[in-house]
């Protein structure tokens, strides 16, 4: 609280090693908003989620700060060092994915029109750098063992927005046309991919909410059990969907001749299979942590 008579503005909120970092990623964010709104080009569903991360995170990076430097933070319905640690994990994916994507779609060698060139290739390295100064605040802001920590600041509360975001990425790829429903099996698969995420999903709300306590038991003990069926069945996932897409009785092990860049259900089942064994690794990973790592949790 702060002491009557005190500072209405919490300068410690900019020039702080943690305000320093968010400021650094508002002021990269803007520049590659800016940078491709102005001349650098976009287009399509990868130019769009490259202009939607980078307009989306410069937002709330700029409210964060805002609602710090005035301390009104405090009058939110939130539980605060959970939300701004949860958001700086999903900015610093996206950040990473769009960092990737859109050089791979729109920065040519050729120099064909080199001013928006130079342009694009100026936006991917602000976006780097912005992706980097989420990582600095996830390590400034990160639960260290025997300390007083909000769950969504441990390796467990990190593991869970990671597994949600990758279970998005899945979904992407079964929206783009990937022939889920041709066995019950596979439908069987995202079954497991819907409810994995759904749970996951829920616990992150219920940490950056600060509803934890309405739960009627131990909540480590609930997050344990849930992480070890999620490991179950996303094992039983990684075996019956590279099956049932991949072996020569029910798919294809080949890419067809066919099928075209960009819209072929085997690059689909492809990436689905990939991020499959990814979510497995993070969900064992994550029980691994809840079993060796104990935090002292916030009120």
């Amino acid at each position: 609280m702060m002491e009557p008579g005190g500072p209405y503005l919490n300068s410690q909120a900019l020039v702080s090693p943690l305000g320093l970092a968010r400021c650094l990623q508002t002021l990269c964010g803007c520049i590659a908003l800016s940078l491709v709104a102005h001349d650098g080009g976009f287009g399509a569903a990868s130019g769009h989620f490259c202009m939607f991360t980078w307009g989306w995170c410069l937002a709330l990076s700029a409210l964060i700060l805002s609602l710090e430097l005035t301390r009104l933070h405090s009058c939110l319905p939130l539980s605060w060092d959970n939300f701004t640690i949860s958001f700086a994990m999903l900015a610093a994916l996206m950040y990473m994915s769009a960092t990737v994507i859109y050089p791979v779609y729109f920065v040519e060698l050729e120099c064909q029109r080199c001013r928006s060139r130079n342009f694009r290739i100026a936006a991917t390295a602000c976006s780097a750098l912005a992706c980097l100064a989420y990582g600095l605040e996830i390590h400034l802001s990160r639960a260290r063992p025997g300390h007083l920590a909000a769950y969504m600041a441990t390796a467990c509360g990190l593991l869970k927005v990671v597994q949600a975001y990758v279970a998005c990425i899945m979904f992407g790829a079964l929206l783009s046309g990937s022939d889920y429903t041709r066995y019950p099996a596979t439908q069987w698969c995202v079954g497991v991919y819907s409810l994995c995420f759904t749970l996951t999903a829920l616990l992150i709300a219920l940490n950056v909410s600060g509803r934890v306590g309405m739960l009627r038991c131990p909540f480590e003990r609930l997050v344990v059990l849930y992480t070890f069926l999620a490991s179950l069945l996303y094992l039983s996932a990684a075996i019956i969907w590279p099956v049932f897409c991949f072996d020569p009785k029910y798919g294809s092990m080949e890419r067809p001749a066919g099928c075209s860049l960009g819209d072929c259900p085997w690059d689909s089942q492809l990436i689905i299979a990939i991020f499959t064994y990814v979510n497995l690794i993070l969900y064992t990973v994550d029980l691994v942590y809840s079993q060796k790592i104990r935090y002292i949790a916030e009120p």
